[in-house]
């Protein structure tokens, strides 16, 4: 379609005429035909900018080692492409997993439970409980440090 507009144009004829004989927008004919004449063709021109080290197919090796162990470090990324004969600095890498959805992230910092901290609710629990007799306990459910008293239990209905 580009070398009809060209051929047309070299034949003398104008925007208006070209985009009514070929079908096209007018802005499009001229886009073809300013671009013909800067660059002498009308093939597609290479993108502008470096090309990517990282191959497909790379891509697809580093997705699959990150999702099967997603604690896996791009160091550990860079060394593992790094055998391939890929060699990319790890940032890189990190921006080749953002763009396919793996970002890297930090869990969040828990407080440690010193053992301090464990025993004082345990002590304050049998303090308040200690003169408790055992038909009050079976209701009771301990589980994960914590203690649940159902209402409504028999003696029979016990969890």
């Amino acid at each position: 379609m580009r070398t009809k507009v060209i051929e047309i144009y070299q034949s003398g004829k104008g925007y208006k005429a070209i985009s009514k004989a070929l079908g096209l927008q007018r802005t499009t004919v001229r886009a073809i035909i300013h671009k013909w004449q800067k660059h002498g063709t009308v093939v597609n021109l290479p993108r502008s900018g470096r090309p990517t080290k990282i191959t497909p197919r790379a891509q697809r090796q580093l997705i699959r080692e990150a999702t099967k162990d997603p604690r896996t470090t791009s160091k550990e990324l860079q060394a593992s492409l790094a055998s391939n004969k890929v060699s990319v600095h790890d940032s890189t890498i990190r921006k080749c997993l953002g763009k396919n959805g793996l970002h890297g992230r930090f869990p969040r910092r828990k407080p440690l439970l010193s053992k301090k901290n464990i025993k004082a609710p345990r002590l304050a629990f049998a303090r308040e409980h200690q003169d408790w007799q055992i038909h009050h306990w079976h209701p009771v459910l301990f589980t994960d440090e914590s203690s649940f008293t159902l209402s409504t239990c028999d003696k029979h209905d016990r969890v």
